[in-house]
């Protein structure tokens, strides 16, 4: 019936309104003569009926009153009538003005226009209003509706409240708002009463309560208890994309969704130097390598906000690198983007790159990042996230780059895998390489021996970023959890104590940003991580804010730790300590500085052992190079064993 409904003609809607209106017309003549129909000119109301019924349909088309659908009717279709009624009600006016100034009778009354003024308006919003409540009534009939609390009893609310009253899909109810607005508590908004949020335990007491929708903008610490509590009390948590993104201006009910962990871990904007940045990269060629990947991708699309004169997208992964091409050129990008497929293990085609393009800025975030396949893989770590990192920190300084930063990683201090000491390798040699620049009469050996002297007269600033893992980035364990919990578990966590530091993907852009544009060269930089999550902590909530129950709807189990992890991260070398900068959730590692030929000459041999892939090898030289690199739940703990004995005798 109700689809039926839906689909009433709007010839249907016009002739309802023409009728009320001429209803009100005769109406409006009973009130003027106090219902004595004796005194009632029947010929002159005929006359002005039908002078009323060519008016109004006129007036009527021209406004489109039967356009809107009316069990949505809201102000805006209530002054489109108000409109309308006072068009044709001047009309006669106008018309009455006229009959005077030719010493005429009026066509009629002016107190008769009145009362049709009046009656007409509230004929028409009533009946319209009638038939929304109806439908509102008749939806509330249904038995297995949704109790909903909306939080936030502002414009935001309101719009909210008044969407999900009607659309049937959803079924759902509002039955409260919430609001931290304590002169609100005890008001009413469409009749639903509204609430503190610390009464919700009281509103959730009988049970009833299925979901709550966060419809304020309230601070991540206050989001955070408030979503515990929730989550105390068996209610899912709603929330709705921000309003601009909303369809036309309105909320789109399908944009409704569960609120995700990302919204929970997430922390106040950070505000950068836009300033400086801007006066680094404006009118510059910047190349970012791993431009394909979750950091590479997102430091490309804060770069082009700053006005480069070109960005050299690099990557050797062809479908994701036409994807971020296609990304950009639909979001009509001003600065120029230029797509290079190309491998940083490739000497000659990153030769071809730095000799085309000549960029003035390198951000080097291309690597391999995935620990329990590098402690299977060490040669190809080394490869890619040494050797890679050498022949463009080479080139850099051979083609006069201005600015080189190396994205690392938090698992680069005392590493206890393959990937965090190939990483911390690549520090190093881009720390040695930027040191020896400061000391006299070097001799550029080592594959450095074709540099001349203009290009290491401009000495490349070298600076690294140092930071733990990013919400969302490409193997982060919060999307294979979302999908463990869609095939309904169980959940695989490695172990009960283990902990991970959480940072956004434009967050962490950001500070790798504003890092690169402060850094003098040959800085780490680390980035304020917050608080450490712990990982069991993070399953269990996941799988709250779905609707279900730990351990009785999905079940978690250990794996244990994978090859090469371990329990807690670090940011700090144990010989390092950091100074603040003037930025408070930037700092720098002052770490020990190496002999630039000496590294050089031990990363060549490292990598030689490398191009022959033999893995025990490489992962002995790493040691050798590293000696706080100590193996953790790993084949190469042997290699750990060797070592002390060595180190005893």
């Amino acid at each position: 019936m109700l689809n039926r409904i839906n689909i009433v003609p709007r010839w249907i809607i016009f002739c309802l309104d023409l009728t009320v209106s001429l209803f009100s017309l005769a109406f409006a003549y009973f009130v003027r003569f106090n219902f004595n129909i004796s005194f009632i000119d029947l010929n002159e109301l005929q006359r002005n009926l039908i002078i009323f019924t060519i008016i109004n349909c006129a007036v009527f088309g021209a406004v489109r009153t039967y356009a809107g659908i009316i069990r949505y009717t809201s102000a805006q279709d209530s002054f489109r009538i108000l409109f309308s009624i006072v068009i044709s009600n001047s009309i006669f006016f106008v018309w009455n003005i006229f009959q005077v100034t030719q010493d005429k009778p009026l066509i009629i009354g002016n107190s008769i226009l009145v009362i049709n003024g009046l009656c007409c308006f509230l004929l028409l919003i009533t009946y319209r209003v009638l038939v929304k409540y109806c439908f509102l009534y008749i939806k509330n009939l249904r038995l297995d509706r949704k109790a909903v609390v909306i939080y936030g009893a502002g414009e935001t609310g309101i719009a909210v409240k008044r969407t999900l009253d009607h659309d049937r899909k959803l079924n759902m109810q509002v039955v409260a708002f919430l609001d931290d607005n304590e002169r609100m508590r005890g008001k009413a908004i469409d009749s639903i009463k509204i609430y503190l949020p610390s009464e919700l335990k009281k509103l959730a007491a009988d049970g009833k309560i299925t979901d709550v929708l966060l419809a304020a903008d309230i601070s991540l610490e206050r989001k955070n208890a408030f979503v515990d509590l929730c989550l105390e009390n068996d209610i899912k948590v709603l929330t709705l994309p921000p309003a601009v993104t909303w369809l036309n201006g309105y909320i789109n009910t399908r944009q409704i969704h569960n609120i995700n962990i990302e919204e929970l871990l997430e922390r106040k904007p950070i505000e950068i130097s836009n300033e400086l940045i801007s006066g680094q990269l404006k009118g510059k060629r910047v190349l970012v390598t791993g431009a394909a990947g979750s950091i590479g991708s997102e430091i490309v699309r804060q770069v082009c906000k700053f006005d480069p004169q070109l960005v050299i997208l690099s990557d050797q992964s062809e479908s994701p690198l036409h994807a971020l091409q296609l990304e950009l050129d639909d979001k009509n990008v001003d600065t120029t983007c230029h797509a290079f497929i190309g491998d940083v293990r490739d000497k000659h085609r990153m030769e071809l790159l730095f000799e085309t393009f000549k960029p003035h800025y390198v951000y080097h975030a291309a690597a391999y990042k995935h620990v329990p396949m590098m402690e299977h893989h060490p040669s190809e770590a080394i490869r890619t996230n040494v050797m890679g990192t050498k022949i463009l920190a080479n080139l850099s300084v051979k083609y006069g780059v201005e600015k080189f930063v190396m994205v690392s990683t938090d698992k680069a201090v005392n590493p206890t895998n393959v990937m965090g000491a190939s990483k911390r390798l690549a520090e190093i040699y881009v720390q040695s390489l930027y040191n020896s620049f400061k000391q006299k009469n070097v001799i550029y050996s080592n594959g450095l021996s074709h540099l001349n002297k203009e290009g290491a007269n401009k000495k490349t600033k070298f600076i690294t970023t140092r930071f733990g893992n990013v919400l969302g980035s490409n193997g982060s364990v919060i999307p294979r959890f979302k999908e463990q919990i869609e095939r309904g578990g169980p959940i695989t966590v490695t172990h009960p104590d283990i902990t991970r530091y959480f940072m956004t993907i434009p967050e962490a852009c950001r500070l790798v940003l504003e890092a690169g544009s402060m850094g003098e060269g040959g800085e780490i930089f680390i980035f304020d991580m917050g608080k450490s999550v712990k990982i069991i902590d993070l399953a269990k909530k996941m799988i709250r804010l779905s609707g279900l129950i730990p351990d009785e709807d999905i079940k978690i189990e250990y794996s244990g730790l994978r090859p090469g992890e371990k329990l807690y991260e670090e940011l700090l070398n144990d010989k390092e300590n950091t100074l603040p900068t003037h930025h408070e959730k930037i700092m720098v590692a002052k770490t020990r500085e190496y002999n630039f030929e000496t590294i050089s000459n031990q990363i060549e041999e490292l990598i030689t052992l490398g191009s022959q892939s033999q893995d025990w090898q490489v992962v002995a030289k790493m040691k050798e190079i590293v000696p706080e690199f100590k193996s953790n739940n790993s084949i190469y703990e042997d290699l750990d064993e060797e070592i002390k004995e060595i180190q005893m005798k």
